[in-house]
């Protein structure tokens, strides 16, 4: 078995056991697993290593994975490293999923320069599992250049990938008019780069019309700062053909290079960090909450004072984080009474 230092350095070499190891090891919700991820995680963040992170959405249908499968091999037979960590949708009744993206994939999967991992979303809103972040940082620590995050599909709470992703692509079916209308404006406007897929056979050419009709919409909308010349913008491709591929390719490739030389890379790197250490604090709070059984037994009278009618949600939940701070210890002071 390896221990936490040898875990470190095997995945710093690149070896994909250790990062599928390390990625068991962050989405695990033991307590000392949680422990031992964030002193590896800690240990690996000295390492500068950084990947261009591609979040994909999309609508049911669409072609996702088949899409991810063909953009992957094209990334790869060009010899660069890819990792997909893809998010399936847990059942709200049981919490299980079907973890299929691999068996979707499976080109991909045999390819020498691509990693594949499927997470389940499990309770967590925003189209991403509660640890895909550190299982990206995980992947850029290996040595992947390019990371894709492809979400459960597209939903109000799905621009949460934003906060994760250096670019953020949407794929679209073909078909204007009602589908335009359906999809959140939300999310049209996180969007870099919209994708009309399946523009190839007979859909070829109601393809170019969807992508005339989203490109005009992309219009309407007010300039974002970070946005280079031109972007967002909408372009066809065909995950079957391999039409689009690379002009799509390039444009990520245009569009983080600018935000590179005009500094808003760094600056939404370092918004993102922010996000996700505000992330963790307010987890970790309610891990103390549920962790601490007269704490828990607080939360359990306030819920249901609650549901009664008989106390104000914001005032019960300011009684129940009295007690919490109360119960934490002062640093370099005595331990908290039990």
């Amino acid at each position: 078995m390896m221990d936490d230092a040898e875990l470190a350095d095997r995945l710093l070499a690149g070896d994909r056991r250790a990062l599928s190891r390390a990625i068991t090891l962050v989405e695990s919700g033991r307590t000392d697993h949680r422990d031992r991820a964030a002193a590896l995680l800690d240990r690996l963040a000295g390492e500068g290593r950084q990947a261009l992170r591609l979040g994909l959405s999309g609508t049911p249908g669409v072609g996702k994975s088949t899409f991810i499968e063909a953009f992957g091999l094209h990334l790869v037979e060009r010899a660069h490293k890819v990792a997909v960590l893809a998010v399936d949708p847990s059942s709200a009744r049981t919490g299980g999923s079907i973890l299929g993206d691999k068996t979707r994939m499976e080109r991909l999967t045999r390819a020498p320069g691509a990693f594949i991992r499927p997470s389940p979303s499990q309770t967590e809103l925003g189209g991403v599992a509660r640890r895909t972040r550190e299982s990206i940082a995980l992947c850029e620590a290996a040595g992947f250049d390019t990371v894709l995050i492809e979400t459960v599909g597209v939903g109000q709470s799905e621009t949460m990938v934003a906060e994760m992703s250096d670019i953020f692509v949407l794929l679209l079916a073909p078909g204007g008019g009602d589908e335009l209308q359906g999809v959140k404006r939300g999310i049209m406007e996180i969007a870099d780069l919209i994708l009309v897929n399946k523009a190839d056979g007979p859909l070829e050419a109601e393809a170019r019309r969807t992508c005339a009709d989203y490109a005009g919409a992309l219009r309407l909308l007010r300039r974002r700062e970070g946005d280079a010349p031109g972007f967002p913008k909408a372009l066809t491709v065909s995950a079957v053909s391999g039409a689009g591929i690379e002009e799509a390719w390039a444009q990520i490739g245009a569009l983080a290079s600018w935000r590179r030389e005009n500094g808003h890379w760094d600056r939404r790197r370092a918004a993102q960090a922010g996000h996700w250490f505000d992330d963790a604090v307010r987890h970790g709070i309610m891990e103390r909450l549920r962790a601490d059984p007269r704490i828990k037994a607080a939360l359990r009278e306030a819920r249901g004072a609650v549901a009664e009618g008989e106390a104000a949600p914001g005032a019960a939940a300011a009684r129940v984080l009295t007690l919490l701070f109360e119960a934490a210890p002062t640093p370099g002071g005595p331990p908290a009474r039990g």
